[in-house]
């Protein structure tokens, strides 16, 4: 068995100090940067400097070598870097005999004052954490909750502590009607809930594709033999007056004619579905002028299709579906295949053949912001629908890029309408704050507490939406940077250090387009460094993106996303998306967090050189 050799103290002794000279070196580099953020935020400001400037190093001999001494390994650092570094040199010169005496300057965070800045920073922005955990849950609204006030109070007594509404969906009047829903339900329950609006930001995304036929396909529920279990129920009512349904149902279908008028439990109504099917529908209650229907077989319904009412052996009355929406048809897209996208608006189609199957024209689809058009260049990557599809752009002529798809399963993979487009290695030159966003804060700005800038890159966009809401007069809200591209993860200690001009920062990790943008692979390792910063900054961080989305939607968590979730416990913050279930996913997860709070407090971690290219 071979034996470490016990490390040269005097060698240990000049490596620390040699650190604390290159943190004090940046220090005087970054003084006017420093200057510059919040007075509230300058310790944090300073403390994040000397942790970069010792991050430049890989330090893990080093750490193996103070181990060995029985030394801190420098592993646990982050929010309090300066007094770290002082008390390993400390102990170290006194284990050698020629202690100096290292003290921590006044203006540097000490062990106590580090995390305590954290809590307070969390306070501030995301409001007090509850009694039996320290990390809030943030949610999603449904667009339900705006005329359902239920929704929120359920949500505040399962345990929600800050709303975030979604600027990207919904009107106006919704998002006005769910604070209103919320300022209720917390004077009913006594709770206090943040409000964070998420900006949507200059969002890519595809365009509209072509529509289809209007038709929709009801199925009953079948076992794992292919017996039915279940009937669907389909709502009939007139397409002149429409009812709204009395009782849970599956579909509803709008009726012409005066079928509906003599119709009585019992009866069935005959159909030819629009695959040449015989269906016969019995209808089951009767409400009104509208009733529930049940079917045993599947069915395809289109509009114009008869449905004629048979009592005693004949047909007496009849009625005509109207109204069906038209089903939108994805591009298909296989690896290898040419998709078009087109600067203008236009329906997207999918690729065009000749009788024998010879490609005519390639497929298309628009884009919803034309500055793309302005900066792609051939050989960049390009994914959608978070990274389900994948390609490389051959030519941009200005008005249409043409892409060569890399990346799709094997049968192919649906491109369809509104689907988000990452373009990781692209320089979009395009501000981070909108028109529209700038109208969703004149709204919103006096019934919320921060505001999430989405598609952020460059510190010039942090001080842009901090111009806008100073001219708002809403310079009071918090800011919180969501880092959802490569450029963003890249500048997030510039990034940071803007953001810290404001009264309150935060960061959201959004995990999903992030992983699009540096790759799935690279997903753990970047968020956990952009942790590793935040804390450095004592800078709150939201855990975003698909955290128990199965028991969101499904009802049931799968075993991955259960560890997801105890993992998410090192944050200050976890955002739950919206779904079906989505209250028992806070109770799932609000218990999850107080059993993972008396295990874990953040991480010690191995320090290797810090892989972000771009440091200040």
């Amino acid at each position: 068995m071979t034996h470490r050799a016990s490390p040269n103290l005097g060698r240990l002794i000049n490596s620390v100090e040699a650190l604390r000279q290159q943190a004090q070196s940046l220090e005087q580099d970054m003084a006017e940067h420093i200057e510059e953020v919040a007075p509230n935020e300058r310790e944090s400001a300073l403390n994040l400097i000397h942790y970069l400037a010792v991050r430049r190093q890989d330090l893990r001999t080093l750490q193996d070598d103070l181990a060995t001494l029985g030394l801190s390994s420098l592993g646990r650092m982050e929010a309090h870097v300066m007094a770290t570094l002082n008390a390993v040199l400390g102990a170290m010169q006194l284990m050698a005999g020629t202690e100096r005496g290292v003290e921590t300057p006044p203006k540097c965070v000490g062990f106590q004052t580090g995390p305590l800045l954290l809590a307070e920073h969390a306070n501030r922005l995301l409001g007090p954490a509850p009694p039996s955990r320290h990390v809030r849950i943030m949610v999603t609204m449904p667009t339900e909750a705006a005329h359902d006030a239920t929704i929120i109070s359920k949500l505040l007594a399962a345990g929600m502590n800050v709303m975030r509404i979604n600027c990207a969906r919904d009107s106006a009047d919704e998002w006005l009607a769910m604070t209103r829903h919320l300022d209720a339900a917390r004077q009913e329950l006594g709770r206090p809930c943040r409000v964070l609006a998420d900006l949507a930001g200059p969002k890519l995304r595809s365009g509209s594709v072509e529509a289809g036929p209007s038709v929709v396909r009801i199925k009953p529920k079948r076992d794992v033999r292919g017996f039915v279990t279940q009937n669907p129920r389909i709502w009939l009512t007139p397409v002149d007056a429409p009812e709204p349904p009395t009782e849970n149902v599956d579909r509803t279908l709008l009726l012409e004619g005066n079928v509906l008028t003599t119709c009585t439990p019992g009866d069935r109504l005959r159909l030819v579905d629009s695959r040449g099917r015989k269906r016969v529908l019995e209808i089951t209650t009767s409400s009104g002028a509208s009733c529930v229907a049940e079917c045993d077989r599947t069915l395809y319904v289109e509009n114009g299709t008869e449905l004629k009412l048979e009592r005693n052996g004949g047909i007496t009355w009849t009625g005509i579906v109207r109204r069906l929406p038209q089903v939108a048809l994805p591009v298909e897209l296989l690896i290898g295949d040419t998709l078009i996208l087109t600067k203008h608006e236009s329906r997207g189609r999918n690729a065009l053949r000749d009788s024998r199957g010879r490609l005519v024209a390639p497929a298309e689809v628009s884009c919803s912001l034309p500055e793309m058009f302005d900066d792609a260049r051939a050989g960049e990557p390009i994914w959608f629908d978070d990274g389900k599809i994948g390609g490389r752009i051959e030519s941009n002529d200005g008005e249409r890029i043409a892409v060569t798809i890399t990346h799709a399963r094997p049968g192919g993979t649906k491109l369809r309408a509104e689907t988000g487009i990452n373009l990781p290695e692209t320089q979009l030159n395009v501000p981070a704050v909108t028109a529209r966003d700038i109208e969703c804060l004149r709204t919103l700005a006096p019934h919320i507490h921060m505001v999430g800038l989405s598609f952020v890159r460059e510190p010039s966009d942090v001080l842009l939406l901090e111009e806008h809401l100073h001219a708002l007069g809403a310079e009071q809200l918090g800011i919180v940077l969501k880092i959802e591209t490569h450029q963003a993860f890249e500048r997030l200690p510039r990034l940071l250090l803007a953001g810290m001009r404001s009264p309150s920062v935060g960061v959201m990790v959004a995990r999903g387009d992030l992983a699009v943008e540096i790759g799935y692979a690279r997903l753990a390792e970047v968020q956990e460094q952009i942790l590793w910063m935040c804390e450095a900054a004592h800078v709150p961080v939201i855990w975003a993106t698909q955290v128990l989305k199965d028991l969101a939607k499904k009802g049931i968590p799968s075993r991955a996303e259960v560890t997801d979730a105890a993992m998410s416990g090192r944050a200050e913050c976890v955002m739950l998306n919206k779904g079906p279930f989505i209250i028992n996913a806070v109770e799932f997860l609000s218990g999850v967090l107080e059993r993972m709070a008396e295990h874990q407090n953040k991480k010690t971690s191995k320090l290797r050189q810090l892989n972000v290219s771009e440091l200040l």
